[in-house]
C-alpha cells in the first residue's frame, strides 16, 4: 500500500505474493497451536510472540525506509547548496 502511495512501482504478482505469504504463515501457525500438546496460555503465548515478531519485521521495514528517504533528501538539498553557491560566485 505504501509503496503505491508513494509512487513506488509495485506488479500485482509481487502485491499477491505477499499477502498470500502473511495469510499462509498465519494459517500454518494456527494448525500448529491446534494441533500442538500444550497448555491454552501456551498457545496463546506463542501466538502473541508471532503477532509481535511480525509487526516488529514491518516496523523495521518502515523505519529503514524512512531513514533511507530522509538520507536521499539531504544529499539532494546539500547538492542544491552547492550548485547555488557555484552560480552565485
Amino acid at each position: 500500500m505504501r509503496d503505491e502511495l508513494e509512487g513506488i512501482p509495485v506488479t500485482s504478482i509481487y502485491y499477491g505474493i505477499c499477502w498470500f505469504s502473511v495469510v499462509l504463515a498465519i494459517l500454518l501457525l494456527v494448525v500448529g497451536l491446534w494441533n500442538a500438546d500444550l497448555l491454552r496460555s501456551e498457545k496463546g503465548f506463542y501466538g502473541m510472540a508471532f503477532t509481535l515478531a511480525l509487526f516488529s519485521a514491518v516496523a523495521v521495514q518502515k523505519n529503514i525506509r524512512d531513514i533511507q528517504q530522509f538520507s536521499r533528501k539531504q544529499q539532494e538539498e546539500t547538492v542544491t547548496l552547492s550548485e547555488r553557491e557555484r552560480n552565485e560566485n
